[in-house]
This record gives C-alpha cells, structure tokens and sequence, in this order.
C-alpha cells in the first residue's frame, strides 16, 4: 500500500482559512459504510443519527498558545513552537520546542520580559529550551496560536477562542482536535436530551498528527507518540454501551487513537483510569475494536488521519464521498465542514 494511493486534488478556494462566522454554522456529510450512500445535511443534525444509549466521546484537551517569537540579543527573530505535553506532569522550565533559521546550544532568547536559554540541540530541527518562568504562563502571556501553515496567515484574537473547543480543559495541545471545534453546547445539550452519553477522554494533539507521511510505502511510516488520559467514568460508559448493543462515537481521530490504541485496557475487566502514550497507526485493514461511529473532518491528501478515516469507512467509500464534496463545494480541513460516517 502505497502514500500515493491516499492522494486527491483539491481546490485551494475550498480550504477553509477562517472559521465560520458562527460556530456550529457548517455542512455535514453523512456517510453510510456499508452501501457508501451520502446525505448532504448540516452540522446540528448530528442529533437525529445518534440514538439513546449511544456514548459519544469528546476530546478535552486545551490548545496551548504555543507559537513564540523571540529575540536575541543582537535583534535576530527566532521563532519557536512548544510541543504538546507529553505526559502528566511535564517540567515546563525545561521542554522541547520546534525552532526555525539557526540556533546554538547556550543563545540567549528574549520575550517580554523573560529570558529563555537554548540547553540542547536535537534533530528535525527540535531543541531543549530552558526558563526560571513556568513555559505555559509565558506561552498564555505572549505566544500565538499555532495555525496550521496551510492557512499561510498570522492568528488573529478571533483564533484564540475559534482554534480552540467549547469544551477545552487539559492544557496542553498545540493543534486543536479539529473535528471538535464545530461542536456547540447546544448541540451537546440536544444530545443529552435525547438519551446520548456524553464522555470525555483527553489526547494531546502533536503537529506530527497532520503532516503528510513522506515515505513510499505506508507501513514504513513511523507514527509520533501523543500522551492521552481516559477517565474511568468513560470506560464504564464504553463498557455499558457494548454490553447494551449501542454505538460509541468517537468525536475526531484523536479519539479515534486513544480509544484503539487502548481498547484491551477499556474493554477487559474493571474500569479504572488509564493513561500512557499513543502511538497507533490506522489504515486500511486495520480492523477496529473500540469504536462504532466517528464524526470528523476533512482531511489533508497522504496524511495519516486521511488514511485512519479510509480504514474506518472503507476508501472504496470514501475516495467518492471526498470527490462528492469536492464537487458540492465543501470546506476542508481544520475551520471547515465535516463528516459522520456510520
């Protein structure tokens, strides 16, 4: 199975660069798997395919403002980004960040009024940056939101409350769980109504999650790890559903990975919380245990998401369904529309 085999051509015009004048206001196709029938419908109806006893299960993560431009002390510009929390109790006076143009172990850094020193070089362009001020509180105070760099612009104070979900809590993504950001509390309020679980699970979205894989061969592709926590309340929910012939549906493929990469531990005896580093890879063939349902978006050619959803719904079914979109004019991609495939 090849990287070229998961790839399409899209329109620039219909990658959606801004998010929707009102969240929630966004087209959803429905994809049926097993006949590959699609109904074009909006977002809110999402109600009308979940059914009581259904667990639908959100990730809570909470996009850090991760983007930083710093100063040295000769007036150079070096732009950092933080990567995402990788574990419960990370030390954010010393993390790793992504930097761009050069950098030499020992420069000094400077952003507002703080002084950050560069500890260790490492590869793919990655380094060890320290600071006596706690990372996150300077990232809140002064770094921007990482935009994916297909949006080719600057993050605006809009950004700030659009690139980030109803729901965020865990701090410590730095891409937002896309499918999620067109959830409402009206919406989540209309499903509960109707008798859906609502849970929550959290996965601390990494850049590597939307970058195209650059090898041949797919299953030569090495997948980035992603620290993930799923509550026991949720497991019990998952548990109960199963054991009910109800669905679980996953609210993105980030919750995709957590609930797949860890189905022995959710679907075998006790409920108790888990947590550990995800770093499962899904495509075609891949058969899946855990969930029944996912609603997503549209996804970027030859990525790993992309090729996770064509597990899911078969590409047979949704190679069509994207040129069904396509041609229906669409928004792709992290402020655009989205699809429930069922």
């Amino acid at each position: 199975m090849n990287t070229a085999d998961f790839h399409y051509s899209l329109p620039d015009d219909l990658i959606a660069t801004t998010p929707p004048t009102t969240r929630g206001n966004a087209r959803l196709l429905v994809l049926h798997k097993t006949s590959g029938k699609v109904e074009d419908r909006t977002y809110s109806d999402i109600v009308e395919y979940l059914e009581k006893g259904d667990v639908l299960v959100i990730n809570n993560t909470k996009v850090i403002k991760a983007r930083l431009l710093t100063t040295k002390p000769s007036g150079g510009k070096r732009e950092l980004v933080l990567v995402e929390k990788h574990g419960k109790h990370d030390d954010w006076h010393s993390h790793k960040v992504i930097y761009r143009k050069r950098l030499r172990e020992g420069d000094i850094l400077h952003i507002g009024n703080y002084q950050l020193v560069v500890k260790q070089l490492l590869d793919d362009g990655m380094a060890i940056i320290e600071s006596t001020k706690d990372l996150l509180e300077i990232a809140e105070e002064h770094g921007s939101v990482p935009l994916p760099p297909y949006m080719r612009r600057a993050a605006t104070k809009n950004d700030i409350e659009r690139y980030q979900t109803v729901f965020a809590k865990e701090q410590g993504s730095v891409a937002a769980p896309t499918a999620s950001l067109n959830m409402t509390h009206k919406t989540i309020e209309q499903l509960k109504a109707k008798g859906v679980v609502v849970a929550y699970a959290t996965l601390h979205v990494g850049l590597g999650t939307f970058l195209p894989i650059r090898v041949e061969n797919v299953a030569d592709h090495t997948m980035h790890k992603e620290y993930f926590e799923v509550p026991a309340a949720t497991i019990e929910a998952i548990q109960h559903a199963k054991q009910s012939g109800r669905r679980v549906v996953a609210l993105g493929t980030t919750v995709t990975r957590t609930l797949e990469y860890s189905h022995q531990q959710i679907l075998t005896g006790p409920a108790k919380t888990i947590s550990g580093e995800a770093d499962i890879f899904m495509y075609p063939g891949y058969k899946f245990k855990t969930i029944d349902a996912l609603l997503t978006n549209f996804h970027m050619p030859d990525s790993t998401v992309l090729m996770l959803t064509a597990a899911f719904a078969g590409w047979d079914n949704l190679k069509p369904a994207y040129k069904h979109a396509i041609a229906e004019r669409y928004k792709f991609f992290s402020y655009g529309d989205s699809m429930l495939i069922i």
